[in-house]
């Protein structure tokens, strides 16, 4: 007769758990200070980028002090009466939104004028210009200046110029030109009663890091003022 035996449960061996535990929890911890020491890498390298993104060309702060290029056309040429008139009415424009005078600010620009602002938004004519800053005026700008140094100043025969400035808003203390972080076009055009006014307006955001980083890679992105 075969007797067969079984084992007493009692008696098996208890199933360990801890190593596997152990090695979870070293994996766990050796993910975590990689990806601490990922990032800790990845922002002093957005930091140091972005510590060497001072643009240098910066502008001046008088619109009347920069020196305008002028091209004749068969109209005629503009003058140094048309550059203070230009800078007279980006003054007035300046001067509007400080006081939150949206229907001062939209005289400044053409009944047809386009507006582009930096978030992307398109405004179409003087009267779309005015009431979408009424509300910003009200909301999102409150309280706000602007800060602009301007960079430059073309005339395209006596009629038209363009106008292209580094400019922010600010609250406070106004901001020194290293710190604007905003490119802008101004295209104006004589009136027929004399008067400059805006015809179209291009507000684009810098981005400092993605610039240094493009110039970086490839350094034939750099535009001739910042070489």
């Amino acid at each position: 007769m075969i007797t067969i035996s079984t084992p007493d449960p009692k008696q098996a061996e208890p199933v360990t758990t801890s190593a596997p535990k152990s090695r979870r929890r070293r994996i766990k911890i050796i993910l975590g200070v990689t990806a601490l020491t990922l990032a800790a890498a990845a922002g002093g390298g957005y930091l140091w980028l972005n510590a060497l993104s001072d643009a240098k060309d910066l502008g001046v702060s008088d619109c009347n002090a920069v020196k305008p290029e002028i091209t004749a056309t068969p109209g005629g040429a503009a003058t140094a009466d048309d550059q203070r008139a230009v800078c007279q009415t980006l003054r007035s424009m300046k001067d509007a939104w400080a006081r939150h005078d949206a229907t001062a600010y939209g005289d400044q620009f053409t009944k047809d004028a386009t507006y582009t602002s930096y978030v992307g938004t398109a405004y179409q004519g003087r009267r779309d210009i005015a009431e979408g800053h009424r509300a910003l005026f009200g909301g999102f700008l409150k309280g706000t200046k602007l800060s602009d140094s301007w960079l430059g100043i073309r005339f395209y025969g006596p009629d038209t110029a363009v106008a292209t400035s580094r400019g922010d808003t600010y609250e406070g203390g106004e901001p020194k030109a290293a710190d604007l972080s905003k490119t802008q076009s101004y295209t104006l055009v004589r009136q027929a009663d004399g008067t400059w006014r805006i015809a179209a307006f291009q507000n684009t955001k810098r981005q400092r890091v993605m610039e240094r980083i493009s110039f970086l890679f490839s350094p034939d992105t750099k535009p001739a003022a910042e070489k």
